[in-house]
């Protein structure tokens, strides 16, 4: 799933593009793209019609468009989802699955495309903080600006469990997977797997500004790409993973310490990590 910076990269080029613009039609070309809307495919087009989009928003890594009053389209990228903007007339992708059209001389459509199908749109009702109904668990990202680095890390000492599992858990701090929070933890030199509750306010502070820089580099040029699957509303792909100080290096040298990075198998996902600069806890 794509992460903070990846969705970011998105949102902005969704918010230039579409906010402001009044839907004139939807089309739902797989049901699984709207499995979660459970009134099901007509009822998601019907709804759409004439809605004007306000500009997009997110938090951590999940992604919506305000609708107007107490409604919102939320999008769930999973592993391969792209909202693409399009002109009017061009080629459809071979994985479209949702097409919405406006109204206006501009034209185009916004088109979501997902090889995988594990992502989706969905309509859901907002509270009066402006967040989907489905998403009041998820905690603040750490770009954001009311992001609470006192109770993050208050919640950080009172969970028995790791590090990695702690920013891994989008109710405690959203945005963070498993890319960027190994390379925050080689940023720190923390091992993967240090207890929480090990931590001092001065360290986790020094963590949360790890993770603010590397979030803020992948933004700079665009997310992380590893393959086409990952695009920004134009379909152009980041480039961040040129620039990664850990991950997905096993075997390369450390760039800090020329030690072999190592990888480990962790959750059903790996962790990379730097063997001499990253000492496991004792």
């Amino acid at each position: 799933m794509p992460e903070l910076p990846e969705v970011e990269v998105v949102r902005r080029g969704l918010d230039r593009w579409i906010s402001g613009r009044t839907v004139a039609g939807a089309e739902v070309l797989h049901p699984r793209a709207v499995r979660r809307h459970t009134a099901g495919a007509e009822d998601f087009e019907a709804r759409l019609l004439g809605a004007r989009i306000a500009a997009p928003r997110r938090r951590g890594k999940y992604l919506w468009l305000p609708l107007g009053p107490g409604l919102a389209l939320l999008a769930h990228l999973g592993m391969s989802g792209q909202l693409l903007v399009k002109r009017g007339g061009v080629p459809d992708e071979k994985h479209l699955r949702v097409r919405i059209t406006f109204d206006d001389v501009a034209g185009g459509e916004l088109r979501f495309v997902d090889q995988r199908t594990f992502g989706g749109l969905s309509l859901h009702p907002v509270g009066a903080d402006g967040l989907p109904d489905v998403m009041a668990h998820i905690a603040r990202d750490p770009l954001d600006p009311a992001f609470d680095e006192d109770a993050f890390h208050a919640a950080l000492r009172r969970r028995v469990t790791t590090i990695k599992r702690a920013l891994l858990d989008q109710s405690l701090i959203s945005g963070v997977g498993n890319i960027y929070a190994d390379e925050a933890l080689w940023r720190g030199r923390l091992h993967y797997e240090r207890p929480t509750a090990t931590f001092t306010r001065a360290r986790t502070a020094d963590l949360v500004t790890h993770i603010r820089e590397v979030m803020t580099a992948a933004l700079a040029v665009g997310g992380t790409s590893f393959d086409s699957l990952y695009v920004n509303v134009n379909g152009q792909s980041g480039y961040f993973e040129r620039s990664l100080d850990v991950y997905g290096r096993e075997d390369e040298p450390c760039r800090r310490c020329g030690t072999p990075v190592r990888r480990r198998p962790w959750t059903n996902r790996s962790s990379y990590f730097c063997p001499r600069c990253q000492r496991p806890p004792r």
